[in-house]
């Protein structure tokens, strides 16, 4: 993997590690998760903290993905995330992508192996970097434990020529903001008008 920004350390969080398809054991043996592409893939640790890196805290926490959104399973894995907060979860050996905007999910037809392979041959396009690349070609830098912040939401179109701004805003932010805006849209038609509150 190129652009590595952080390393987990050891093994701290042994109870989910053994509950772990062994695959993943397996890469969270040589690196306990990642930060890498400079910010555009976060793969989770077995860690006790900092809170952000660590996958219990994904899984089973107080804001775990499945206690909010309607299609993830409480067995789903959330291994990974993506630069503005789009989790990559594990059912079964499959990789599905959590739009965390809208809650849609979608079978990426890989296994981890191969998720890991698209990743590191094509990051542009399997981590959806693009709003990544434009924020640090206008000076921004990620930081391990930040995410982007994208306003307007990806997910709405926009009347006029108003350009889509980004900034850096620590993890658990933005999930917290994902997993509201999700809330107040999920039941929604498509073409709702909506007035977003700047952030």
């Amino acid at each position: 993997m190129r652009g590595i920004l952080y390393t987990g350390g050891e093994l701290t969080d042994l109870v989910s590690f053994a509950r772990l398809p062994s695959y993943l054991q397996t890469f969270l043996r040589e690196q306990n998760g990642v930060v890498a592409y400079f910010g555009g893939l976060h793969i989770r640790g077995c860690v006790t903290g900092p809170p952000w890196h660590a996958l219990a805290e994904a899984w089973q926490g107080e804001t775990a993905f499945w206690r909010t959104y309607d299609e993830v399973t409480e067995t789903d894995i959330p291994f990974a995330q993506d630069s503005v907060g789009n989790q990559f979860l594990l059912r079964g050996d499959a990789v599905l992508f959590l739009d965390t905007e809208t809650g849609e999910l979608a079978d990426l037809e890989v296994d981890f192996k191969h998720f890991l392979f698209g990743a590191e041959k094509f990051p542009l396009d399997a981590l959806g970097m693009e709003q990544l690349r434009a924020f640090q070609q206008g000076g921004g830098v990620l930081k391990p434990g930040e995410l982007l912040s994208l306003h307007p939401p990806v997910c709405i179109a926009t009347s006029g020529n108003s350009k889509p701004t980004s900034k850096a805003v620590p993890v658990a932010a933005r999930l917290t903001w994902l997993a509201d805006f999700y809330r107040q849209i999920k039941d929604l038609p498509d073409g709702q008008q909506v007035r977003l509150k700047p952030l």
